[in-house]
């Protein structure tokens, strides 16, 4: 499961969450044991024989249950099945059914079998249902916004802009809502399920399609089978009228299916997979285990991404066209962590929700993996010091990597079993090394295949293949709370020729003992030492002939912490020109930054991977009058030219328009009609700045074609000139910005929207914020909804009356 843009943009930019709830929270849970589920059966195969009714949104089904005790014999079976018509059961043997006693209550069904049956005795329960979803209530959570396991996306073609669709979500313990089960991790069973459909759509679940079949009435049934074992929540049905593009990998289909007008650029999204997964296979010794990959994009899905087994369900974001892929694909790494979920998470599952670290935190993992692989170190590096900002701003330093007490097991969907979990695994790969690193991977994936694991068990692996007791490090990361935040300072002595590099622990939580590098340079020779960090106040002392130019702590910058590192004006000076890794030359520049350096600063534009320069431009921007100096425009007019990253190009050209100096004009025509929509809506921008006038005829001009960046700076000049002429296509493209965007702007658009004369328009744009509003989930009300919900009452001020009533109506819901 990749966690949605919304939570990571949540995540990564707000902080420490506050309770939404006035009230005392119910802490309760604290003192609940959240163990593996008990398993008193087996599931062995579930074979599903299912329609759709589009008209009612229900799903009409048939199913074979086999199931066997798992060790002490029983008489009965409880399966969770969530709110739905239960027609019959009963025993089925030898092709006849035989009537089964049963209760349910609309969350479980329980049945009363027709004799006690011993551990490995199969029998096989057949269940005639009606699946309603829409009629089941349960939150969702942070990750996972909705919680009705089957979705019926427009079913009655009413609304023209999206498709007749069809998807399961099953994670946590969704799918039980259309299939009866016992929806838990630690289940493994192999599945049949066959699909009838209106003959124009395409079909994708499990495994492999092994027939199809035209039905009279103009229906086609597909069926799909799953000979290998997987999880209950890892089942996965989607319909739609798709096109289905076709890679291979060693033969096994990879396939991409798509709305009919992605099919051009569906390689262009998807086309690594297969690179993707020969990569990860040799990584880990293990070659891609299924029978085939498939990925498909589902509209209004209720997270990011989904690693169903073999069929992996993307958001809707993962459509970008043509142009939008000139500034990069945005989805590649939603598309990683997803595939490498195949091996951690679907192969070897959780055997717990406690345990997810061992499903999310490896996929979060693999995304630093694979930009590494492809794109270069700094690049790997740039990823995983993301994941380490999104979880040090996350405000979870108060809880544990695996965790036995929850309030909810969709709370253990958050910046600790993400971005926490992944930056640890880099860790441990840079103490025992690379290759005992893999192997470990490989044994713990070899010993545990097509069952459940869980931390202990990756510990032993790993101690298995180093010959290492690594309990002090599982104890620490994850057993203990928190993170190391370290003052780092420096004594030089000329006279001993000894430097002295004192390390002090302050957080509130336990005493971290970590091995780390110090490296001493001498210009750009290095020599590194291993110390140990573990103690409040720790003191390492070494020797020079010739004061070093640098001391670097923490040489391999992949401890997970937050620093002040004391370090002078030259010591940066020296970090940057002479230590490797994209985050010694990042904290350099921050730091010049910080000082207002701008000469050191200016000089990251020279670097030779571009996050670092788009990170220095970016920088340059907040430092009062640094574009005022002549050479570091020349530069930066060099970089808006012939920058090989397109968003590097832009983030040049938005300070040169910040200029307002006629002579980039030419650099701005020849931008506005770039195949990029960043570069395109940088030079937008400085056309704009040089003559206001015209940003209103512009913005027309390119609003058909407007996506990406371009897309919201057009969005931008339409409401900030407030023509009710434009109100249509205003709202269209206030819905459609991403989730950054729009909430950047809507406290604009309401404004716009307080200016309007109609109030039937006045209302519904009130109901386009408040539907973006009650998206946000309610973790985060706290932080988000008073900047909404001002906006909202301006709206209701300026206009008084009818529609000041309306507003603080809808703002209630």
């Amino acid at each position: 499961m990749k966690q949605s843009l919304l939570i990571l943009f949540l995540l990564a930019g707000i902080g420490t969450f506050a309770q939404s709830d006035s009230t005392k929270p119910d802490s309760s849970w604290r003192n609940i044991y959240r163990a593996e589920a008990t398993k008193v059966n087996d599931l062995v195969h579930t074979k599903l024989d299912v329609r759709f009714d589009y008209a009612k949104s229900y799903m009409y089904g048939k199913e074979w249950l086999t199931a066997h005790p798992h060790f002490y014999p029983t008489d009965s079976l409880i399966l969770d099945a969530k709110g739905m018509n239960i027609n019959e059961v009963a025993l089925f043997e030898k092709g006849k059914k035989a009537p089964l006693k049963y209760s349910y209550d609309s969350t479980f069904l329980r049945i009363k079998l027709n004799k006690t049956y011993k551990a490995d005795e199969n029998y096989t329960v057949y269940i005639d249902y009606v699946s309603k979803p829409n009629e089941w209530r349960e939150k969702g959570s942070a990750a996972i916004t909705d919680a009705k396991g089957l979705y019926f996306i427009n079913p009655l073609g009413k609304d023209t802009t999206k498709p007749i669709q069809i998807w399961t979500q099953g994670e946590t313990e969704h799918n039980s809502v259309w299939m009866p089960t016992i929806d838990k991790p630690n289940q493994k069973l192999t599945d049949e399920i066959s699909m009838t459909v209106p003959d124009k759509y395409v079909t994708l679940s499990n495994g492999l399609l092994v027939n199809k079949k035209k039905n009279n009435d103009g229906t086609r049934t597909d069926t799909w089978k799953m000979d290998l074992p997987q999880s209950p929540y890892l089942f996965f049905m989607g319909v739609g009228d798709y096109s289905i593009v076709k890679d291979s990998y060693k033969g096994k289909e990879v396939a991409y299916y798509v709305e009919k007008e992605y099919a051009p650029v569906a390689r262009g999204i998807f086309g690594h997979t297969p690179e993707m997964i020969k990569f990860y296979s040799d990584k880990l010794g293990i070659d891609y285990p299924w029978q085939k990959y498939s990925q498909i994009v589902g509209r209004d899905y209720v997270s990011g991404a989904m690693e169903n087994t073999t069929s992996t369900l993307h958001g809707d974001g993962a459509y970008q066209n043509a142009r939008e892929l000139k500034d990069g694909n945005s989805w590649e790494d939603v598309i990683a962590h997803e595939l490498f979920h195949q091996w951690f998470g679907d192969l070897v599952t959780t055997e717990s929700w406690s345990n997810l670290t061992v499903n999310e935190s490896f996929a979060d993992f693999s995304e630093t993996l694979w930009n590494e692989h492809k794109y270069g170190k700094d690049k790997g590096d740039e990823t995983n010091y993301t994941g380490m900002q999104s979880y040090l701003n996350s405000g979870s330093e108060n809880k544990t990597l695996v965790r036995f007490n929850y309030a909810d097991k969709e709370d253990m969907f958050d910046d600790v079993s993400y971005a926490k979990g992944g930056r640890i695994l880099n860790m441990l790969r840079n103490y025992v090394g690379e290759d005992a690193f893999f192997a470990s991977l490989h044994k713990y994936l070899t010993d545990n295949k097509f069952k459940n694991g869980e931390a202990q068990q990756l510990r032993l692996a790993f101690e298995s293949v180093t010959g290492q007791d690594l309990n002090w490090f599982w104890n620490e990361w994850y057993y203990g709370e928190g993170h190391p935040i370290l003052d780092i300072n420096y004594v030089y002595n000329d006279s001993a020729h000894t430097v002295a590099v004192i390390v002090e622990q302050n957080q509130t939580q336990q005493i971290f003992k970590m091995p780390v590098y110090i490296d001493i340079y001498h210009g750009s020779t290095k020599e590194r030492h291993q110390v140990w960090i573990q103690n409040p106040v720790d003191t390492f002392t070494f020797s020079y002939t010739t004061k070093p130019d640098l001391v670097n702590f923490d040489g391999d910058k992949t401890l997970l912490c937050e620093k002040i590192d004391h370090k002078t004006d030259d010591n940066f000076r020296a970090q940057l020109k002479y230590a490797p890794l994209y985050l010694d030359r990042r904290e350099a520049l921050q730091y010049f930054a910080d000082k207002n350096m701008t000469k050191d600063l200016s000089l990251g534009l020279n670097d030779k991977y571009y996050g670092i320069r788009s990170f220095t431009l970016d920088r340059l921007g907040e430092v009062e009058n640094a574009m005022a100096d002549t050479s570091l425009q020349q530069t930066v007019e060099h970089i808006a030219q012939t920058d090989n990253d397109n968003k590097t190009k832009a983030k040049a050209l938005t300070l040169l328009a910040a200029l307002r100096n006629v002579k980039y004009q030419p650099l701005f025509e020849k931008g506005i009609n770039d195949s990029s929509y960043s570069v395109a809506g940088a030079s937008l921008i400085g056309l704009s700045n040089l003559n206001p006038s015209n940003a209103y005829s512009l913005a027309t001009k390119h609003a058909e074609d407007a996506r990406g960046d371009l897309n919201e700076i057009v969005t931008t000049i339409f409401i900030l000139t407030g023509n009710p002429a434009d109100y249509d296509m205003i709202v269209t493209k206030y819905e459609g910005l991403p989730t950054q965007s729009k909430l950047n702007l809507t406290a604009y658009f309401c404004n716009y929207l307080s200016k309007l004369s109609d109030e039937q328009q006045i209302k519904n744009g009130v109901d386009k914020v408040v539907a973006f509003r009650n998206k946000i989930p309610s973790a985060y009300k706290e932080n988000l909804y008073p900047y909404i919900n001002e906006a909202l009452q301006k709206i209701g001020a300026a206009k008084g009356g009818e529609v000041q009533a309306y507003v603080a109506n809808a703002m209630k819901e």
